[in-house]
């Protein structure tokens, strides 16, 4: 409780500075990030790596491409993703209750991090759960209160809304290029838990890159 949007734009750092934190920059519907944060998060918890902190930050795709994400676009990436890297993921997801906008549910992590690296991660995760695993509308109200219940958190505020914009700018001035855009000190990597590429014949073509992932681990600290 009581960290300052000052505290947020420089860097979050909630830990002690002697912890490794990851910041990672990303959109809550961005499939990729959702798997690209559970594939993390896995990664170092299975290496016995659970000091590190990860703050996730808003990297706001409807402002940096100054429009909403498009649903079927979504759904697309997802038939990818489940078919060739994931199918254990994405069970509830339902393009008829996607999202208008992020933007509410970015200031409700941004909420969620006023309480700590520990809660805020944790309802970094619950936002793109509830998105693509169960199916619900992240930009509706009763759903974020939900969510806020659950984790233990407060309903964002004014302040928590200049923190997604303010996060978004930070973005810019660091070069992120898209979701998600993982940094820990001065080491950084887009999507280091994936590897994607686009063939002209067969189409999108991933693989979980999980040499990638722990590269980025061990440069991490």
């Amino acid at each position: 409780m009581g960290h300052t949007l000052a505290d947020r734009a420089n860097g979050y750092r909630l830990s002690p500075s002697s912890i490794p934190t990851i910041e990672v920059f990303a959109d809550i519907w961005c499939p990729f990030a959702h798997v690209g944060l559970r594939a993390v998060t896995a990664q170092r918890n299975e290496r016995n790596r659970e000091g590190i902190a990860m703050i996730v930050r808003a990297w706001p795709l409807e402002l940096v491409n100054s429009a909403p994400m498009d649903p079927l676009k979504t759904e697309e990436h997802i038939g990818h993703l489940r078919d060739q890297v994931v199918p254990d993921m994405f069970i509830g997801f339902d393009r008829s209750t996607f999202p208008s906008t992020t933007l509410p549910a970015l200031a409700l992590v941004a909420r969620a991090y006023r309480h700590g690296a520990a809660i805020g991660e944790q309802m970094s995760l619950a936002v793109r759960d509830a998105l693509f695993e169960e199916g619900l509308d992240v930009s509706d109200p009763e759903v974020l209160a939900r969510l806020a219940a659950r984790v233990g958190t407060e309903i964002p505020d004014a302040a928590d809304a200049e923190m997604v914009i303010a996060d978004w700018h930070e973005g810019q001035r660091r070069g992120v290029i898209g979701s998600p855009h993982f940094f820990c000190g001065d080491v950084q990597a887009f999507c280091p838990s994936l590897d994607i590429t686009r063939d002209p014949e067969h189409g999108m073509q991933i693989l979980l890159d999980r040499s990638g992932i722990r590269d980025f681990l061990d440069r991490c600290g």
